[in-house]
């Protein structure tokens, strides 16, 4: 249980005593010797009880109390009080601490205290994140989809979700790996229990193995209390392994171990520990290609590679981009507080010819600049990053001339083939012709005589 708690306390052998009966339950406990000490390091977050004497001079308990749950509202508090205060700790109580206990203490008393108050921490920690995986799936990317191709993904997700089966999921950066993952889990028997992740890209190697197998106090320099591990976390749940291919090949051993027995042991200790843990991995790496290389274990990649899902690239499934930028626009006009209500049709007609080597992720952080820096009801092609306006105009087809065409047939063809590119928006048209909208109607009108 690898839980922080801070205790303050201004006197040595109160905070020592403490820390000596909890680091023992395995806890991980910094101390503070008065209140202002005390602020500073829950300001840095991370603590999820305060065991904290109600008498010190400067700021005492009931002033810590106020403050830390002013930054940190999620953190236990139980307040240590002699007879003479037990009024004050009642009254604390209704300031948002869980429980006091009185000096002399009993080690039994401490820990009945201390562990009911870690429970309900953890019970309201477990009710958040339920609560933020519900929001980021209403919030997330379109499940819906105009897309044949997305929508066989769909219906394979449906089918594989309910299943314990380790899913690989393979595409592009920013094609919504991630989104599918979550998906999964939230369809599966599991949705009620964590689904950790981890970006296997952004842990140095050194310390992959202990992130995602935990570790015993002093298994190495600077490991001061026993570490529960992600496969541990995600016990009864899901875990899903972000950019496996990253993963050194020590650890690629006992990824495949977990895959085969679901056992494994924390650095520093020989106890085998068992998880019953759902693997969702994902890459935008040719895992096959690395195996032929040497750089990836093949037993690991066919154990992942029991049902594989490859998320096609954005400018593959076009049919979607509509969809899409109208529910970030309704996300992220939400989250800044704006009233956009849609996009303008040149707008949108850039946006569904841009390549968008980013995929889906690129789109959103496009859609939530314009949402952020738009300045009335509809999003523009003004609004849009002046690269993509760029690509759009530089994007025109060629038109080849032959010498000797009179003027009047090359005036023609170029408004003719300017016209197909826009597909008929005369607007647009005038403007890449460098002509004001009024001539280019009386130009074709001309024509048509």
């Amino acid at each position: 249980m690898n839980k922080k708690i801070l205790v303050v306390d201004d006197e040595i052998g109160i905070r020592q005593s403490l820390q000596k009966i909890l680091e023992k339950e395995g806890f991980s406990v910094v101390t503070a010797s008065n209140g202002e000490e005390a602020f500073k390091v829950i300001r840095q977050g991370e603590i999820d009880l305060l065991i904290t004497d109600i008498r010190m001079a400067g700021m005492d308990g009931v002033e810590l109390l106020k403050v830390s749950k002013s930054v940190s509202p999620y953190t236990e508090v139980i307040m240590i009080t002699g007879f003479a205060s037990v009024d004050t700790a009642v009254d604390s109580m209704k300031q948002g601490a869980y429980d006091y206990i009185t000096k002399p203490f009993k080690k039994a008393d401490i820990l009945k205290s201390v562990h009911k108050a870690i429970e309900k921490q953890i019970l309201t920690m477990d009710n958040i994140k339920m609560k933020e995986r519900i929001e980021a799936m209403e919030s997330g990317p379109l499940i819906e989809t105009a897309s044949p191709n997305m929508k066989n993904i769909v219906d394979l997700v449906h089918q594989v979700a309910s299943s314990q089966a380790t899913v690989l999921i393979l595409g592009e950066s920013g094609t919504g790996k991630e989104v599918i993952a979550d998906m999964i889990h939230q369809l599966s028997p599991r949705r009620s229990k964590p689904m950790v992740k981890v970006n296997c890209a952004a842990i140095p190697e050194t310390l992959i193995e202990s992130e995602l197998f935990g570790y015993e106090k002093g298994a190495f320099t600077g490991a001061a209390a026993r570490k529960e591990g992600r496969f541990e976390a995600a016990d009864k749940g899901s875990i899903f392994l972000d950019e496996i291919g990253e993963v050194p090949a020590a650890v690629q051993v006992k990824l495949l171990r977990i895959l085969q027995q679901g056992t494994f042991e924390r650095l520093g200790s020989n106890k085998t520990l068992s998880t019953d843990t759902r693997i969702i991995a994902a890459t935008n790496k040719n895992l096959a290609a690395m195996v032929k290389e040497g750089l990836f274990r093949e037993d690991l990649f066919w154990r992942l590679n029991v049902i594989s899902i490859e998320l096609p690239r954005l400018k593959d499934r076009r049919e979607d981009i509509p969809n899409l930028v109208q529910h970030f626009i309704n996300r992220f006009s939400k989250k800044n507080g704006k009233a956009i209500v849609g996009i303008e049709s040149k707008a949108m007609e850039t946006l569904l010819n841009y390549e968008w080597p980013g995929n889906v992720r690129e789109l959103e952080n496009v859609v939530e600049r314009c949402v952020v820096l738009d300045r009335d009801a509809i999003i523009g092609s003004d609004d849009l990053p002046r690269e993509l306006t760029a690509t759009a105009i530089n994007s025109m087809e060629s038109v080849t001339i032959p010498l000797g065409t009179p003027l009047e047939e090359v005036e023609r063809i170029l408004m003719e083939e300017t016209l197909k590119h826009t597909k008929g928006d005369k607007g647009l048209a005038s403007k890449l012709l460098g002509i004001s909208t009024r001539t280019l109607y009386r130009k074709m009108d001309k024509k048509e005589e």
